[in-house]
């Protein structure tokens, strides 16, 4: 989609955000945030003290002051570019979603049937409970449940993939969102919400940066900077009589300007950035989250709760073995398994078939020239084959080629039933072959476990995160596949209460949780889960109860979505790390500069060796406002990511942007100084 190709520093979404830093001047928006309202104030105090010197009602440099003035000036509007770019991206992936709406024509229904009777309406007309029919061709006007029929469904323009999508009546994939367009056949479908209120609707007022709610972790980061400021306005304030009672009065713009360079403006400023940026990345992943909570939230996330099926494996069980009855040779086996499987377009009969290339080199044979007749699979045989002349070969359930074998005179050897077991104990499932009354083997199907995936939960272990897998197997094929994928833990023949009741008791344990789920039975879980994340394709229920909802419907995403979320919880505490420490070097600039006329003794923290009083002081000042320009990018994409545990993350943090954070102001007010200094701005 448009949307995940957003450039971080597109020209046209540059200049909007420029254009709205100068909105967000207005003091109604900067108290908001009370750090950079105390940049702004001192902005609108050193503009007037430069005006005043300028019109000789004050004595001073009005240059001097005019010079710091307008560099807090920029401070202020860079931090707000900042949280405008943040705004910008995700106002712009809002945009390319409302370009999916669309108003048109409905044909309310005035029975749940296809044949009722149509009335054409507006589709802004409709509303929850209202019954309509879709056909091909057709956008569906509203979130609903089909009632009845089947189609394929084009919901690129919503989940990004081009691939279409079956909808169906009845079961886990009912459900159906407004905007998506009808391909083929048709749908009945039940309005399940307003105008307004659809999904749509509620993902473009999830994007919207302007929208988002501080979460708790970030309101408590903002009392801490709050508590900071005010600790140093009033050591500032007080510096003012110490400097009268040693002789040499200190201007109010120096006291300003050390106001500003001692208070965490680097993170005040980019601190409402990097919580719009965590949204917007969320989203580049094609995950809506309700809130900055979730996120943030995910970010904590310790434990995670996965299904088996399409999460952990592949979805689709696969051949693996080919394990022959008595007085049978592997070869034969394979052969009659891929003859009797050719016309089986299951990705399981597909898998017999290339196992069989594979092992044996068993090419696909022409199907005209074998002049076959094939048999399909039903429901009531459990079985499906092919017949070949005078060969009848079967493949299918134990119970169903028992049955079938014995009566065509056969009998069913005790070493198949070994074999059935032993795939079974293995957590594999077993079909058994025949070739008229005639066992030929078993052949082994498993849940493939997706590559890379343990290697993924061995990142997670380290990380302090234990994973769980759901499944509704039985505990022995449980408990195989788990040592397998290599989980921590897992729950077998799980049920809806069973899945509440293990979120609840790692709660008890005051423990985070995620999961995943599609279907309505999967609600109860995902509203008690601390991180939620609802399938798009799945029903409506579940999307309702989740906070997050992942417009791919790919289970695998949990994984991302904590991921994101760590990541932009390390983006936060790297940021504040560097803009601490950046603090502390620039007291060695400033203090010196200030108060080395008053005393002396203060000339020993000069280790810059700055050129003079107004050079350290200017060049302060104009590093505190550049640094934020170049932290821009890194707030907006985020640290770089590596699984690690707390303590090697904390270790990481200090030693990279604690010290990082300590001598790059150092480097960077000296260079200024020189600069200015070979200018004679100074």
């Amino acid at each position: 989609m448009s949307r995940k190709s957003i450039a971080l520093f597109e020209p046209a979404l540059l200049r909007q955000s420029v254009a709205d830093a100068f909105k967000k001047l207005s003091p109604r928006v900067q108290w908001r945030n009370p750090v950079m309202f105390i940049v702004w104030l001192g902005s609108v105090l050193t503009t007037l003290l430069a005006l005043a010197m300028a019109a000789g009602l004050l004595s001073g440099s009005a240059w001097f002051s005019g010079a710091i003035a307008l560099w807090l000036w920029f401070t202020v509007l860079f931090a707000n570019v900042a949280e405008a770019l943040a705004e910008g991206r995700s106002k712009a992936q809002a945009n390319s979603l409302k370009g999916v709406k669309t108003t048109g024509q409905a044909r309310r229904l005035n029975a749940p049937r296809h044949d009722a009777r149509v009335e054409l309406i507006p589709a802004s007309e409709l509303r929850k409970g209202d019954i309509v029919l879709v056909e091909a061709g057709d956008i569906i006007p509203c979130d609903g449940e089909v009632l009845e029929g089947g189609a394929s469904v084009d919901e690129s323009a919503i989940t990004g993939e081009s691939a279409p999508v079956i909808r169906e009546s009845g079961g886990d994939f009912a459900s159906v969102t407004g905007g998506t367009r009808i391909l083929s056949d048709w749908l009945v479908v039940q309005c399940s919400v307003n105008p307004g209120e659809t999904f749509l609707d509620r993902m473009i007022a999830m994007v919207e940066g302007a929208q988002r709610r501080k979460t708790p972790n970030e309101i408590a980061l903002t009392i801490l900077l709050v508590a900071l400021t005010i600790v140093f306005l009033l050591a500032t304030t007080t510096l003012w009589p110490f400097s009268l009672y040693g002789g040499t009065a200190v201007s109010v713009t120096v006291l300003v300007a050390l106001l500003v360079c001692l208070i965490p403006t680097t993170i005040g400023g980019l601190l409402s950035a990097i919580g719009v940026a965590g949204m917007s990345r969320m989203l580049g992943a094609n995950v809506i989250a309700t809130s900055g909570r979730a996120v943030e939230a995910a970010g904590d996330v310790d434990v995670l709760l996965l299904d088996k099926t399409g999460t952990i494996t592949l979805g689709n069980r696969q051949a693996a073995a080919f394990l022959p009855a008595p007085g049978v040779d592997e070869q034969q086996l394979a052969d009659a398994a891929q003859l009797s499987s050719l016309a089986d377009e299951t990705p399981e009969g597909r898998s017999i078939v290339v196992l069989a290339k594979q092992k044996f080199n068993l090419r696909e044979r022409d199907l005209q020239s074998l002049h076959a007749t094939f048999v399909p699979f039903t429901a009531q045989t459990r079985m499906s084959g092919i017949n070949i002349d005078q060969r009848m070969i079967r493949k299918g359930s134990v119970d169903a080629i028992r049955r079938h074998v014995e009566a065509n005179g056969g009998h069913f050897p005790a070493q198949v039933d070994s074999h059935v077991e032993n795939v079974a104990r293995q957590g594999g499932t077993p079909l058994v072959v025949a070739e008229g009354a005639r066992v030929l083997g078993v052949i082994a199907l498993k849940d493939i476990v997706k590559g890379g995936i343990k290697e993924r939960f061995a990142q997670l272990r380290q990380m302090g995160i234990k994973t769980v897998m759901i499944t509704g197997d039985n505990r022995l094929t449980a408990a195989a596949i788990a040592a397998e994928a290599g989980v921590d833990d897992f729950l077998a023949e799980a049920t809806p209460e069973a899945k509440l009741a293990l979120i609840r008791q790692y709660q008890s344990e005051g423990r985070l949780v995620a999961m995943t789920g599609d279907g309505t039975n999967d609600a109860p879980a995902l509203a008690q889960a601390d991180v939620a994340v609802a399938m798009n394709s799945g029903t409506q229920a579940a999307k309702e109860a989740g906070n997050m909802v992942d417009l791919d419907s790919n289970p695998t995403k949990l994984i991302e979505v904590v991921h994101i979320g760590k990541q932009m919880l390390m983006t936060r505490g790297s940021l504040t790390t560097f803009s601490i420490a950046n603090d502390v070097a620039k007291y060695f600039a400033i203090i010196p500069a200030a108060f080395a006329a008053t005393y002396p003794q203060l000339n020993a923290l000069n280790v810059m060796h700055l050129h003079s009083p107004a050079s350290a002081i200017l060049s302060a000042v104009i590093f505190n406002a550049l640094i934020i320009i170049f932290l821009i990018p890194l707030a907006l994409r985020g640290v770089s990511y590596r699984p690690l545990s707390a303590a090697a993350m904390l270790r990481r943090n200090l030693w990279l942007y604690g010290l990082g954070g300590l001598l790059a102001p150092f480097a960077g007010i000296k260079i200024i100084d020189v600069a200015l200094t070979l200018a004679h701005l100074v």
